[in-house]
């Protein structure tokens, strides 16, 4: 993949998927926007950063963004687990805000840059559990269903624009986000079994996956929700 001449934004940058993804992009010639509450010490040189939290204000995203943007990437999301019966209205509303009202709300800020590029590709962030039910997920599951529907819409609405929305939907991946549920040997071998490949995933697994829809080899692949979840979406471990 050759992201030379490029210019990506990604939401999220400083850890887990995010900070892999902008370390990927930027080894293959890529110039990298960031737009998160921190920076990383881990970023390589280059690296354009606007300090902003997006479920606030993010009119300063345009002036930030450049003339041109060929690719946005929204690697912010929540892992709200609860019996239903103790999920709160405001799990359900803040786990709706953080993966779908700032997907919206930063894509409308960076719609004319990515219309003047004249081919740009957007990819969301989902999760195993919106189309696997699974105990506990009763609030992430509905929100990440939510950013499902939201791309395809999109999709849709942007096509004649040239420009590309797909989905990528992992299972549990080694991140910040997800510490409390890898943090003894004992929880790690749990979640490795739960996989049909025998493995919980890394950062890399996605990262790589979400630069393969931002790249022209994918220029004519849109509305599509992709799971790299080491088989736990569609398969039951033998």
């Amino acid at each position: 993949m050759n992201f030379n001449g490029k210019n990506i934004l990604v939401i999220g940058g400083s850890s887990g998927i995010g900070l892999s993804l902008i370390k990927l992009l930027a080894a293959n010639g890529a110039t990298v926007y960031n737009i998160s509450r921190t920076s990383s010490p881990e970023w390589p040189v280059g690296v354009n950063h606007l300090t902003l939290d997006i479920l606030q204000d993010c009119s300063p995203a345009a002036a930030f963004l450049p003339e041109q943007l060929h690719g946005l990437v929204y690697s912010v999301g929540s892992i709200t687990l609860k019996p239903f019966a103790r999920l709160t209205e405001d799990d359900f509303l803040n786990d709706y805000r953080v993966n779908v009202t700032g997907a919206v709300k930063i894509i409308q800020q960076a719609l004319k840059p990515l219309k003047v590029a004249q081919s740009a590709s957007v990819v969301l962030i989902s999760s195993v559990a919106a189309k696997t039910g699974m105990s506990f997920h009763g609030s992430i599951a509905a929100a990440k269903s939510a950013v499902e529907g939201l791309a395809l819409s999109l999709a849709a609405e942007l096509s004649p624009n040239r420009i590309r929305v797909n989905v990528i939907a992992p299972s549990l991946t080694d991140t910040p986000l997800a510490q409390t549920f890898l943090s003894t040997p004992e929880r790690k071998e749990a979640s490795n079994k739960r996989h049909p490949l025998g493995k919980y995933g890394v950062p890399e697994d996605i990262s790589s996956a979400i630069a393969f829809l931002l790249a022209d080899e994918t220029a004519w692949m849109t509305g599509q929700v992709i799971g790299i979840d080491g088989g736990l979406g569609k398969l039951k471990a033998g």
